[in-house]
Parts: structure tokens; sequence; C-alpha cells
């Protein structure tokens, strides 16, 4: 089962129980996304294909996690820019209704095998969906995932190692189609 940081089930399940993630009301959830500068009109940039979910732009409704991602991106770019964390509120039982959407509620075979899928060969391009939304894959998780990925342990195993992991969601915005729901808020830069 995916929760916001604050302990609440995932939008999907719940949608707006958790007052910090829908600050607005039931329908506008609060997303994070990590960078290394301020991203007000979000776009969606090539730098790697073989991400957890293939291209796009990745949001989480992890604040902590989020600000952990922009001080990673920052050194990982050459320590160019800032560690920046910016907000956004999407209204997602709109997008729900409007948009194409592919959800893994918890890390089962299906969210396993399609990770180790885009991480080797990127996101299927006959997949048609416009949002997907699913376990984040974090350091902890990552570690798990390769270890299935490289035929250490079994698809079971994996899973089974993963019921003890604190998961949170990714919701990752897969054209500009999906960028339009987004409604910018702020940004900050994070500490190093």
């Amino acid at each position: 089962m995916l929760f916001c940081h604050h302990g609440m089930r995932s939008f999907l399940t719940r949608l707006g129980q958790c007052k910090r993630c829908y600050p607005k009301g039931e329908n506008f959830m609060r997303l994070y996304h990590a960078s290394t500068q301020t991203a007000s009109e979000p776009r969606i940039v090539n730098r790697s294909p073989y991400l957890d979910f293939g291209t796009g732009f990745y949001t989480t409704t992890n604040l902590a996690q989020a600000e952990d991602f922009a001080r990673k991106a920052f050194v990982r770019r050459g320590m160019e820019g800032a560690p920046t964390l910016n907000s956004y509120e999407c209204d997602m039982e709109r997008a729900g209704r409007e948009l194409r959407v592919l959800e893994f509620s918890e890390p089962n075979e299906e969210w396993l095998e399609f990770v180790v899928h885009n991480r080797k060969q990127g996101r299927d391009k006959a997949l048609e969906v416009d949002i997907i939304i699913g376990p984040v894959a974090n350091d902890d998780v990552f570690t798990t995932v390769t270890l299935y990925e490289q035929g250490q342990i079994t698809a079971r195993a994996a899973l089974e190692m993963l019921k003890i992991k604190e998961l949170f969601t990714q919701i990752l915005f897969c054209n500009d189609k999906a960028l339009e729901r987004l409604t910018f808020e702020s940004a900050r830069t994070v500490e190093r």
C-alpha cells in the first residue's frame, strides 16, 4: 500500500484525506519536484529514459524525499545551480477523469517488472498513458530492485523485502497534456 508522507493512503484510495497533501480541499494534491532550478513552467527534459517509469516529469508527495532528490540532482549535475524544491498543486480527481492514468497501488510483480523493463529499455512507446503513479524506488528500494534485476533474488523475495520498506508515491507526468494539470505554487532552495 502507498502512503503520502503524512501516513495517509494514496489519493486513489482515500482522495483528499490528508490535509497537508490536500491543503485546498479534497481534489487538490500538493506535489513536489526536485531540481537544480526553479521549474515554474514544468517541462519534460529527456535526461534519461531509463528511469523507474521512463521519461517524464517526476513528482512525489513526500517532502523529505523531494528535498533529498534535489540535493542528489545538484551533486549529479556537477554542483550547477542550487538544490531546488518546486511545489505544485494538481486536481487529481479531474486528472483521473480526463487523462489516461496507470496506477500501481502497491509494489507487486507487475510494478517490479515494469520498473525493471523501463530501467533496461525505457518505457514502451506503445503504452499510451498520461500519468503513471506508483511506489518510488528510493535508495533502499533501488537496491532490492537491482538485486532482482541482476537475478540475485526472485521476484517473490524482492517483494517480501519491500514489504518492510516505507514506500512513498511518485507521480510521473508523461506528456504536455498531463503537465497542464500542474499549477506552480513555489520554489525554494534546499539546504545542502
